[in-house]
């Protein structure tokens, strides 16, 4: 998927530098309730398992987002150890960066440019964010190569 809004059971694949290392990950929708609820699995990636829910919640003042992820790492011992040291850090860094940015374009005139059936660029960080953008749109892939 490189455009347009996904669909249950299509797949994405993203590619980045997390943690200093290039990886790619592919996704595939296994539950959408539109305005409310999607969850994604990991089809391929670094991690064994890789389950993320997002939950949407309209509130007076606004949205409220919640992701929950489930994951296990590989390598044993050492997957469990870096995991409590490193991994869920980085993973709860990741998502806060990146539902900064959801809610930037959400709150701006710019989420035209996505439910409007246009192409466009996903930033995931906010403006004027020094950290780097770990997944970008340029980063997805098309279809054929995933």
């Amino acid at each position: 998927m490189t455009t347009g809004l996904i669909s249950e059971g299509e797949t994405v694949t993203f590619r980045g530098r997390h943690l200093g290392l290039k990886l790619r990950h592919k996704t595939r929708i296994e539950v959408l309730r539109p305005y409310s609820y999607f969850r994604d699995v990991m089809v391929k990636g670094v991690f064994s398992h890789f389950e993320h829910e997002h939950h949407f919640a309209e509130m007076d003042d606004g949205t409220r987002l919640r992701d929950e992820i489930r994951f296990t790492a590989p390598w044993g011992a050492i997957g469990r150890l870096a995991t409590r040291i490193l991994v869920k850090r980085h993973l709860t860094k990741f998502l806060m960066e990146r539902n900064a940015g959801l809610k930037q374009v959400a709150e701006s005139e710019d989420w035209h440019r996505y439910l409007d059936g246009q192409s466009v660029t996903i930033a995931v960080a906010p403006q004027g964010n020094s950290i780097k953008k770990r997944w970008e749109a340029s980063s997805l892939l098309p279809r054929s190569q995933t």
